[in-house]
């Protein structure tokens, strides 16, 4: 093999999982057991969060947060904290895809794990399971761009 050879293999771009992992998980039901006699049903509120951290050289961590809160007018039914953490080897890959890469390919691996477990720990809970929504990371990511380049406007 040649020297060019070699350089050429040296730059190619890599993208690898290393690991998937449930880095994170609570469950809060502060009222239990008086508000499960309650009729009504109870309200949703579902918010998502995404992080990415370096960990070593070519080596991210990516996190998705999704936080379950479900109320029976101003007293919680249940509140679920769950995050999910996948480590990913991204190599030789230009600056100026990574925001991409990491704001919307990893959490995309992420977040189907993401999902199950929710829905396991409300489950386990003794409540009938929220089931979270697909999401569109690239329309996520795309807003959370706009809304940094107003920011700076």
């Amino acid at each position: 093999m040649t020297d060019t050879a070699v350089n050429t293999e040296a730059q190619a771009p890599v993208f690898q999982i290393q690991r998937v992992y449930l880095k994170e998980a609570s469950l809060e039901q502060p009222n239990s057991p008086a508000i499960l006699l309650e009729q009504q049903q109870p309200s949703v509120d579902i918010q998502l969060g995404v992080e990415a951290t370096p960990v070593a050289e070519g080596v991210f961590e990516v996190c998705v947060t999704a936080t379950v809160h479900t109320k029976i007018a101003d007293k919680t039914v249940f509140l679920v904290e769950c995050k999910q953490g996948g480590i990913f080897e991204i190599r030789n890959v230009p600056e100026d895809q990574m925001g991409a890469i990491m704001g919307i390919a990893c959490p995309q691996i992420v977040y189907p794990y993401l999902r199950g477990n929710v829905a396991d720990v409300i489950t386990r809970a003794g409540f009938p399971p929220v089931h979270l929504a697909e999401i569109n990371f690239q329309a996520m990511y795309e807003q959370q761009q706009a809304q940094a380049a107003a920011t700076q406007q």
